[in-house]
């Protein structure tokens, strides 16, 4: 990477150009150079706001399609809730009955008649209000599934954040060293050409340049397949800005025993409760199909025409109920009600893996942050210390002939990827903190 020599060269020019000034035109050139660097940056400042990971997640839940989805559907099932509490629609008969079709018409036979009705069905037992129930419930669970999407949404949006933020802090500790490593290129190869250094320095110094470039390179991919990720929460235009300089402070968690008692308000386990309960609301809808189905019919049979005394005929009036016989259950009733029992179980078994799977993952991810804790206080006060002495004293030996350029490199080679496992080590255990604030519900 040139920009260390850009900026060496940059200082040679500014400083040739102000040696043909006066003192004063020369601070005055000075203080507009210095108005622009300040005004440019400035309006940079105002123009691209750093992504927090709080504004992060409200990005992200704004207009989620995922959380959408599942808040549509829970309102769709609650709406089929209040349609299924109904009674069916009345029908209406309308007809003609005994019409002789050989002779005579409507007046000439007594039992002509023209037929009008109504109609009315009703269903099995509490079947109308089972199946709201059982709606009602799906709708509940849907609802909290939508509450579960939320915190796995938020979740993927800090560990997306955190992972440009990794590579990005990595860059940075590589470019640093690149600077570095270039100066000691420049160095070695000037006490080369006065032969106080042998070609292999200059050749140890070039490797190990090259290296950081390809490292660069690899850092630079990791980039943009980080920020795609963040992208996906987030919108390429938010993920392209620059993130916030600073960490986010989530130093502490709850003890372990208080987060265990929390996961039983996890919208995952009320989730699965709902489910048990439209199981069980499934098994009563089907033990009401051995109640009969009722229906209610009125008819009212206008004729015409006189009887032989010339008096009218007199209209008839019909009003007859059916039911169903649900006598043949065994290949129907049966089954279906042994059906909505296993469906039950099923639900049931499926709540009891859900709470071991959250809990196994709680207990994981606490001994992983207990862990990651306590490696990154030995990191911060012991090993990034002895490696940032390890590379001093490196060079004030290489300096005094005491040690050779390898010594050198691989010091300073090893102060750049202890800082890297530093940063990775704490992105680390910011993730690992996103995954309990999940699980806990904070």
């Amino acid at each position: 990477m040139p920009y260390p020599q850009g900026t060496m060269s940059r200082n040679k020019l500014f400083q040739s150009a102000t040696t043909c000034l006066t003192p004063w035109s020369a601070a005055l050139v000075f203080l507009l150079v210095l108005a622009s660097v300040f005004h440019a940056g400035s309006t940079q400042a105002a123009e691209v706001v750093p992504l927090s990971t709080a504004e992060a997640e409200l990005i992200a839940l704004a207009d989620e399609p995922g959380f959408l989805a599942l808040a549509e559907s829970a309102a769709a099932v609650m709406e089929q809730s209040v349609a299924a509490g109904q009674l069916p629609d009345p029908q209406i008969v309308l007809g003609m009955q005994n019409f002789p079709i050989q002779s005579g018409g409507f007046t000439t036979e007594g039992m002509s008649q023209a037929v009008i009705g109504l109609r009315q069905a009703f269903p099995r037992g509490d079947t109308r209000k089972l199946k709201t129930r059982q709606l009602e419930s799906l709708s509940s669970g849907l609802t909290a599934d939508t509450r579960d999407r939320a915190r796995q949404v938020r979740l993927a949006t800090r560990r997306a954040w955190l992972g440009v933020y990794y590579w990005e802090h990595s860059r940075k500790l590589v470019l640093d060293s690149h600077a570095y490593f270039s100066d000691l290129l420049a160095i070695t190869r000037s006490l080369y050409a006065v032969g106080s250094r042998n070609q292999q320095d200059v050749l140890r110094a070039e490797i190990e340049l090259s290296r950081l470039d390809d490292r660069l390179i690899e850092i630079d991919r990791q980039v943009k397949d980080q920020r795609a990720r963040l992208a996906q929460w987030v919108g390429a235009a938010h993920a392209a800005r620059p993130l916030d300089t600073d960490l986010p402070a989530w130093n502490q968690v709850p003890n372990l025993a208080a987060l265990t008692m929390q996961l039983d308000a996890h919208p995952a386990m009320f989730a699965a409760d709902a489910r048990i309960a439209a199981s069980e609301s499934s098994v009563a809808l089907a033990n009401e199909r051995y109640k009969p189905a009722w229906g209610l019919e009125a008819r009212l049979g206008l004729r015409g025409g006189e009887l032989a005394n010339g008096n009218s005929r007199s209209d008839f009036a019909t009003v007859m109920l059916t039911f169903d016989l649900p006598l043949f259950h065994k290949n129907r009733q049966d089954r279906i009600l042994a059906s909505a029992r296993h469906q039950k179980r099923s639900s049931l078994a499926a709540r009891t893996k859900l709470a071991r799977s959250l809990r196994q993952e709680l207990e994981s991810e606490y001994a992983r942050w207990t862990e990651l804790s306590r490696r990154i206080d030995v990191y911060r006060e012991r090993i990034v210390p002895q490696s940032v002495e390890l590379s001093a004293a490196a060079l004030t030996a290489y300096q005094t002939n005491t040690a050779d350029f390898a010594d050198v490199m691989r010091a300073y080679i090893h102060e750049l990827n202890t800082r890297i496992e530093h940063a990775e080590l704490q992105t680390d255990r910011l993730r690992s903190y996103a995954t309990i604030a999940a699980l806990g519900g904070f």
